[in-house]
């Protein structure tokens, strides 16, 4: 009973089986099959090493939410350049809440303003990248992979005595409220005000001022190499002593998730405006560079992904059966197609060998007799 229990399921088994094996005697192997077998193989394995290269590479996804965290300090970096002496200015930060920020993590550092050959030279390269970035906004993805979780490298000056050096480095930190706030850079050092904060310019003469810069960097939270933010590159010269300039920045908190990093930073838009200060001429106002910015309250999350491997194995098996199936498909049809073609053509000839010969003697056309019926 056992033998016969196991012969019925072999036998249930072996007639469900959906690929028959096929007699080698019932095969026959031709020259055009191996050509079509070569081709449909190689196409399989170069669209096979292409989709390889689909999987290995990646994409940003965006997210977007409320940004909750309101307690948390907010840090700026800055290295900024001035052509002013470092005696004769001050920078700091001045809040919503008329709350001034110390700015003990900024360091003064007299430099000269114009650039060395080398230095110059990465900076028209990085205006070059910051005009490609407002143009092509998936470069901006790029980045975000080559972004790398470690201390950004100090920028490289000339060197010289601190007495020959008509300009002044302003780099460093500083941790302020997330409110909206003010960080200038003008004549005279800060001082403690009961209203608010002032800074002491009755001893810097006119003539001294001079407030052309280059922003080499600016950033908002954590600071990442390999970003680019929106200023660095910044250049403006100013035109005359007396001149403001304006920058208004909307700052949006950004969670960086990658397979090299992972980071919360800021992103941040901003616009431009200048302007001559001159009383007579009803244009009011303080000489210097003002950068006023605000924190929006949506939080943008940023992702890198990649293809999954149950998809990619999908996607794969598809490639090979769909030109294993349609190249059989195809050699099919071109063989059926040869055989009418070469059918026809024995045709053709069979009925030219067999049709009657027609004899002409003086002139006329006699047509053959047949022996076999005279007999």
């Amino acid at each position: 009973m056992r033998r016969l229990t196991k012969k019925k399921a072999l036998t249930l088994v072996r007639e469900l089986d959906a690929f028959p094996k096929v007699p080698e005697s019932y095969v026959e192997s031709t020259a055009s099959g191996g050509t079509v077998s070569l081709i449909a193989f190689t196409l399989m394995a170069v669209l096979a090493f292409l989709e390889f290269f689909v999987y290995r590479n990646t994409w940003m996804k965006y997210e977007y939410e409320v940004d909750k965290d309101f307690s948390s300090k907010l840090r700026i970096n800055v290295d900024i350049t001035v052509a002013m002496r470092c005696q004769y200015i001050g920078a700091d930060v001045l809040d919503l809440a008329e709350t001034m920020v110390a700015s003990d993590g900024l360091k003064y550092e007299p430099v000269d303003f114009e650039l060395p050959p080398e230095q110059r030279l990465w900076h028209m390269t990085l205006m070059h990248i910051q005009e490609r970035l407002r143009i092509e906004h998936s470069l901006q993805d790029v980045l975000f992979k080559a972004a790398l979780k470690a201390a950004p490298a100090g920028q490289i000056r000339s060197e010289g005595s601190s007495t020959s050096h008509s300009a002044c480095r302003i780099h460093g930190h500083m941790y302020v409220n997330k409110v909206a706030g003010n960080f200038h850079i003008t004549v005279g050092k800060s001082i403690p005000h009961p209203r608010g904060h002032a800074h002491l310019a009755a001893l810097v003469s006119h003539d001294s001022y001079n407030f052309s810069h280059r922003i080499d960097h600016l950033s908002f939270g954590e600071a990442i190499p390999g970003l680019i933010s929106p200023l660095d590159g910044t250049e403006k010269i100013s035109p005359d002593s007396n001149h403001m300039f304006q920058y208004f920045i909307t700052i949006v908190p950004t969670k960086l998730n990658t397979y090299k990093i992972s980071a919360e930073t800021h992103q941040f838009s901003v616009t431009e405006r200048e302007r001559a200060i001159n009383h007579a001429a009803g244009s009011h106002g303080v000489s210097g560079i003002f950068m006023k910015y605000d924190i929006s309250s949506l939080m943008v999350k940023v992702t890198e992904q990649h293809m999954p491997l149950w998809q990619f194995l999908i996607r794969l098996c598809g490639i090979i059966g769909g030109i294993f199936s349609t190249t059989g498909m195809i050699h099919g049809m071109v063989g059926f197609l040869v055989d009418v073609v070469c059918c026809r053509f024995q045709m053709g000839a069979y009925r030219r060998l067999n049709a009657p010969l027609n004899i002409q003697e003086d002139g006329k056309t006699v047509a053959p007799t047949d022996n076999s019926a005279q007999q």
